[in-house]
C-alpha cells in the first residue's frame, strides 16, 4: 500500500507523520517543489500549474491515494487535480479545521497566511461552520517561510507577532496552514495567558490522513510492523529530506524510515 502527499515544501510533514503513525507499514511518497515556493502570492492559474506538476511526479509512483497537504493548493487546484487523477487515484484536500473548532463555541482564532486570511474561501468556511461564533482571523506573515527554512529567529518573531494579534480569551486556535502544525506546541505556549487554560489547537493532519486511508480502502493499523518506506521527490527528483525538515519531530520520524531510491 502506498500513500502520496504533495505540498510546495515541508508543510506535508505533519500529515505524512500522521499516516505513518496510523499505518507504519505503508509506503509514503513525499512530493514537493521547494524551488517554486511560496505559492500563495501567485495567481490561481499559476498555483494550479505548479500543483499539477508536483502531483504528476507523485502519481508516477502509483499511490493508492494522494493527499494535497497544502491549504493554498486545496483552495485553487483541487478541482483540477481531481479532474486529472480521479478515479484512478483518490485525491484528498486539506481544509482548515474551522468546523470542529467552532463546534465547542467561541472565541476562536484562525491562524493563516496573509493570502488566506480574509479570503472569500476562509470567510465562506466561517460562514458555513462558525455562524454565531466569535472568530478572529489572525494573519501570520513570514511564519510558513521561516518554518520552511528552519529559521529559528524568524519563527519566534512570527509566532510572537501572531500571538499579539490573538485575543487573550480564545478557547481554540485553528492552524490554517499545514506548516504551522510543525510548531503546534510552541504556538499553544505563545497564546496561553497566565492564569488561563491553554487554548485547544485544531490542525488538519490527522483527519486528512484518516480520510486518505478510508478513500484507499485501508484500515488503520498503528501496531503494524514499521516496514513502510519513504520516497522524497523534490521537483520530481528523488532526494533526501531537506535539512530543515530534520528540525521537526515529524521530519525525524520520517527520516528513521528506510528511504526508497
Amino acid at each position: 500500500m502506498k500513500i502520496a502527499l504533495m505540498d510546495s515544501g515541508i508543510g506535508l510533514l505533519a500529515a505524512a507523520a500522521a499516516v505513518r503513525r496510523m499505518r507504519p507499514d505503508a509506503d509514503l511518497v513525499l512530493s514537493s517543489a521547494p524551488d517554486t515556493m511560496p505559492w500563495g502570492p501567485h495567481t490561481p492559474e499559476e498555483i494550479t500549474a505548479r500543483a499539477l506538476a508536483v502531483a504528476r511526479a507523485a502519481a508516477e509512483h502509483r499511490p493508492d491515494a494522494l493527499i494535497v497537504a497544502c491549504n493554498t493548493a486545496s483552495v485553487h487546484a483541487l478541482v483540477a487535480l481531481r479532474a486529472e487523477l480521479e478515479p484512478r487515484i483518490p485525491v484528498i484536500g486539506t481544509v482548515p479545521a474551522i468546523k470542529p473548532a467552532a463546534s465547542g463555541g467561541g472565541p476562536v482564532a484562525i491562524w493563516a497566511t496573509p493570502a488566506t486570511t480574509g479570503s472569500p474561501y476562509q470567510r465562506g468556511l466561517i460562514g458555513d461552520f462558525a455562524d454565531g461564533v466569535e472568530v478572529t482571523e489572525v494573519p501570520c506573515p513570514g511564519l510558513a517561510d521561516a518554518l520552511e527554512h528552519g529559521d529559528e529567529a524568524a519563527i519566534e518573531l512570527a509566532i510572537a507577532a501572531a500571538a499579539e494579534r490573538t485575543p487573550s480569551d480564545v478557547r481554540a486556535v485553528v492552524l490554517g496552514c499545514t506548516h504551522y502544525e510543525l510548531v503546534a506546541e510552541r504556538i499553544r505556549t505563545a497564546v496561553t495567558r497566565p492564569g488561563s487554560p491553554a487554548p485547544e489547537l485544531y490542525g488538519s493532519a490527522s483527519a486528512v490522513a484518516a480520510q486518505a486511508l478510508r478513500r484507499a480502502g485501508i484500515e488503520p493499523a498503528p501496531d503494524a510492523a514499521p516496514t513502510g518506506s519513504v520516497t522524497v521527490l523534490l521537483s520530481g527528483r528523488v532526494a533526501a529530506l531537506p535539512e530543515p525538515a530534520l528540525g521537526y519531530e515529524e521530519g525525524l520520524l520520517l527520516q528513521a524510515v528506510s528511504t526508497a531510491h
